[in-house]
């Protein structure tokens, strides 16, 4: 049968899209660079048929070879642009918070800023550990968030002073902050250390960490999230066991949102 004809799958399925996809796919972390042979053995094509494919892929610009060996260009990252482009931050977030919390065993979340709160756009939940429901769309005071806390620290000065203006700094628990004096201290110190840890500030027993999302222009956009509950952790071991793993959802999911159009990576 000829590359370009239909299978049995339906008159809709076209071989040869299949095994070039497949050729494509034979190249990997541990194989980045392979000979014909090895390309012929990984995706099952004798290697007269591998051979054209390899060639038609050079010919486009997503493959490269020295002669002997063959690896993928730049340019395959085009292939996944038009998805990623389409995408909104919730969309492009979730598997990371997906991974996040299978990794470490706790919820996850991701939040924006909306005046003097904090809005859920996104969030893996591995146990209740909140008197109240959190869900897409859920709505706190920034001021006793670990995510509005790193929000707020990612705010120009004349945007911060509005915040102060408009916010009522209401005391939730007896952990919150609630003098714009000790909030603002806090805040620097967010912003010097790249995340804020917030304990039982906006309820008992309810311990976070979060970390910004910033996007290609290096403003912060968003924030995540792991909670975990007091009786469970210790500020210094979230910050050991946790805060790692945090930090690298956080540069994983701006490596994605640059490469989405910034009209849309804000809120989705």
């Amino acid at each position: 049968m000829d590359e370009g004809e239909v299978t049995e799958r339906g008159a809709h399925h076209v071989q040869s899209l299949e095994r070039g996809l497949a050729v494509i796919k034979a190249f990997n972390e541990d194989a980045a660079e392979l000979t014909l042979s090895d390309v012929a053995r990984a995706t099952g094509l004798t290697r007269a048929a591998a051979r054209r494919f390899l060639l038609t892929l050079v010919d486009l610009g997503y493959v490269r070879t020295d002669g002997k060996y063959f690896s993928l260009t730049a340019r395959v990252l085009e292939l996944g642009y038009s998805y990623l482009s389409s995408l909104s931050l919730p969309e492009v977030a979730q598997p990371h918070l997906e991974r996040l919390s299978a990794e470490v065993h706790e919820s996850s979340s991701i939040s924006v800023l909306e005046g003097p709160d904090i809005v859920y756009v996104a969030r893996v939940a591995v146990s209740r550990i909140m008197t109240v429901s959190i869900n897409v769309g859920t709505r706190f005071p920034a001021h006793a968030t670990s995510m509005g806390h790193v929000l707020l620290a990612g705010l120009e000065d004349e945007d911060l002073h509005g915040y102060f203006d408009a916010a009522k700094l209401e005391k939730l628990t007896a952990h919150t902050l609630t003098r714009q004096k000790d909030l603002l201290a806090e805040l620097e110190k967010v912003y010097r250390q790249g995340y804020a840890m917030v304990d039982q500030e906006l309820e008992e027993g309810l311990r976070s960490i979060a970390a910004p999302i910033r996007d290609r222009r290096g403003k912060v956009v968003a924030a995540v999230n792991l909670s975990t509950h007091a009786s469970r952790t210790t500020p210094e071991s979230v910050e050991q066991e946790l805060l790692p793993s945090l930090l690298a959802a956080a540069r994983a999911i701006e490596a994605d949102l640059a490469s989405a159009p910034p009209t849309r990576a804000r809120h989705g």
